[in-house]
This record gives C-alpha cells, structure tokens and sequence, in this order.
C-alpha cells in the first residue's frame, strides 16, 4: 500500500467499518471531505519579489458541529496530507467527545526562509483569502511551523475584515488575547494522561523505560511528566540526531540543554544514536511524538518496545502496523493518544464564546477527564469487537458520526 496519508486513513475507515458493521453510507459520506479549498497567495518579498505561495483548507465533514483546527506551514504541504489530517481531525473530536466536525489547512512555504515580516504578511493573507471562515463555521488552529504568535496575528486579521471581536474564530492563541491557559501542553499532557491509564491497564512495570522521537512540545511535555512521575527515559531525538542512555536521561536538565544549544544532541553522559535508531532501543514505551510514517515494514521488525504511543499523526503505516500486531506490541492510535490539544482547543471556544476563562489547574483537570473517558471509551470498543485501540477508537468515532448523520437526514 502507499505510504500516502488520505490512503492511510481510508484504509482504516474500510477496516474499521467492517468490523463494527457501520452503515455503507457513513462509509461513503466520509470517503471524502465535504469542502476543499486550494488558492493562491501572490506576495511581495522584502527583497521586491513577487512569489505565489500555495495554501489549502479542508473542511472534512460537520455533522458532530463546527470543523475545525490545525494550520501546517511546511514545504512539502500537498492536498492530499491536508485531506488526511482533516479527515483524522473529524475522528480525534468524536473519539474524544467534542461537539465539532474536523478541518485543516496550510500553506506550502518554509517559514524558515522567510523573514519576520515576511511570514506575518503571508499568515494575515491566509487568512483573509480563506473563503470560509468563523467561530460558527470553520476555526483555524496552529500546526507545525504555526504557533501561538501566528495564531494571534490571525486573530487580529479576521477581527479586522469582521469589524468586531471574535475570540472563538481562531485557536491555539495566547492567553493574552482571549485564548486559554494549558495550550502549550495540551497534547504530551493529554498524552501522559492516556499512558498512565494504558500502562496500568497492561500491568508494565513501574519505572518503566521509554523512548520519544521527537521533542518539541509534544514530546517534552510528555517526556518531563512521565520522568517526573517516575518512568525511565532512556532515549530522545530531534530532527538533529538522537540521544541513549540505559540507566535514564534527567529530562529536566536536557530541556535546558536544548534551550541552550537547540537540540537534544551531545547531551552529556549519554551516547550518540541516530533519530531513526530512538525507535529500536531497548524499552517498554515507545512514543514516536514528530512526524508520520516512521515505523514502517522496513523497521517495525526491530522496534523493542512492548507499548506504541502515537504521539504524532500517523508514525506507523498500515504495513508496519502489521508486523507489529503479529508480535503482540500494544498501539494506541493518534486520534486517542494526542487529541490533548484538540480538547484544549474546544476548551478554548468555549471560553471564548462565554467570556469566561478557567486557570490551569481547571484546564488540565477537565483535560484529564475527558482523555480518560475517551481512553475508556476506546478500550470498551476495543474489547466489544475483538480488536484492537486503534480500531475500538475509529469505531467510537464512527459510531458517534453515524448517528448525528442519521439524526440529521443525511443518510
């Protein structure tokens, strides 16, 4: 099969539907999104340059609500991978209770390249170009080479077009300007939450050794809690290279580390590996937390560990899935083991519709509760059809789907 991501995903609808039996027609309402959106962003550089940047948005399908989330700045952007997110989107909020359908959207550009000047015009005029767009419709939220600064800079964009404030149009913004507290870490704490609960569940043992691929926000929130409570970090990567040490990594001092030198690499007192090798060392817990498709049927063979964590969005393909199921490595999917921040960002509307605002510890206790219930939701699905996490959570989702098309006449 190829490793395209909207193939992935459509791949796991067949399967799941088949084994649950859903409806035909929810099958075909959601083989494809209900809204595609590809334009243009013509924009002089600072230089006196003209350059046309490519930009999508996907509205993948609205019968739970509202689409929304995430904007992806990266070179490489291609419809098809925005069409996968979108769709992964519509499953990671039903999977975990939220009343909203799934979106995404970017623009192909390497915000890298492009001065500061330069990425805050090109993000306003996203924005403005974006045809459909508002808290009640479709809400763009951050993704990577997005984040807090330009989600504020989208804020004011769309405030300005509209003539009014709309806090609940844009997410993933600082609190400063109407957004919530705990976005920063809403995923490796979500993430950590829905480990905690697997592990107990599988009866691994207390300090527990784990790897994470990947560290930015995701993977160092959850590396510094699952260290902090206990459990043996023995590897990291970055995009730069990896790091190993059998008797445990303190991840505190490598995250002043990577403040400090901007990676993990050359970490004192630990050996130098490869960011690819993070995902064959020796461990319990292996929480892939960067990009999709690296545990494929050329590596799943030498993955050691006996738990997947699907910190990222699609790290393991349908083919490497394989090999592993057939050693009996426990995976819990990305739609359950990082919607932390698509909980978040729901907290956020809300928020901002009712001009009410929660402090942390409100944020990450109802955080908790809701990623456990859907943790919970998952496993009894799982266990109902004989299957395993990643099916239980799509046949959650589609169950829930199903339903509100139903009830609205769709089907």
């Amino acid at each position: 099969m190829s490793a395209n991501p909207f193939e992935t995903s459509l791949a796991t609808l067949k399967k799941a539907s088949e084994i649950a039996g859903v409806d035909p027609n929810v099958v075909k309402m959601l083989s494809q999104p209900k809204r595609v959106m590809e334009f243009t962003i013509p924009m002089k550089m600072d230089n006196g340059e003209l350059q046309i940047f490519t930009a999508y948005r996907v509205q993948y399908n609205d019968a739970l609500g509202q689409t929304k989330d995430g904007t992806r700045v990266v070179p490489d952007l291609d419809l098809d991978t925005v069409k996968a997110l979108g769709f992964w989107m519509t499953i990671k909020h039903a999977v975990a209770g939220i009343p909203a359908g799934g979106g995404k959207g970017g623009i192909k550009a390497d915000p890298r390249e492009l001065s500061e000047g330069e990425y805050e015009r090109l993000i306003r005029a996203y924005i403005r170009k974006l045809p459909v767009k508002g808290a009640w419709v479709d809400i763009p939220g951050a993704d990577i080479g997005t984040s807090a600064k330009t989600q504020a800079w989208m804020l004011d964009e769309y405030e300005e077009i509209m003539g009014f404030h709309s806090p609940a149009a844009i997410n993933d913004k600082p609190a400063e300007v109407n957004g919530t507290l705990g976005s920063t870490e809403a995923t490796g704490t979500g993430a950590y939450y829905v480990t905690k609960e697997v592990v107990k569940d599988l009866g691994l043992p207390a300090g527990a050794r784990v790897a994470i691929q990947g560290f930015g926000n995701v993977g160092r929130n959850a590396a510094l809690l699952l260290h902090k409570d206990g459990f043996k970090v023995v590897a990291v990567g970055d995009i730069y290279g990896g790091i190993y040490s059998p008797e445990g990594i303190d991840v505190e001092k490598l995250v002043e580390h990577v403040n400090k030198t901007g990676s993990v690499v050359d970490f004192p007192g630990t050996s130098k590996i490869s960011t690819m090798d993070v995902l064959e060392v020796d461990c319990e817990i292996l929480l892939p937390a960067a990009v999709q498709s690296v545990i494929t049927e050329k590596n799943a063979a030498n993955v050691k560990a006996k738990l997947i964590m699907e910190c990222a969005n699609g790290p393991v393909t349908p083919e490497g899935e394989a090999i592993l199921e057939e050693r009996g490595v426990t995976i819990v999917p990305d739609v359950l083991t990082n919607c932390g921040s698509a909980i978040v960002c729901s907290f956020e509307r809300t928020q901002g519709l009712t001009d009410t605002y929660w402090d942390l510890e409100t944020v990450l206790e109802k955080l908790r509760e809701r990623i456990t219930k859907a943790y919970r939701e998952t496993a009894e699905a799982a266990k109902k059809y004989n299957t395993t996490y990643r099916y239980g959570a799509w046949i959650n989702a589609l169950t829930k789907i199903g339903k509100a098309m139903k009830f609205r006449g769709w089907i």
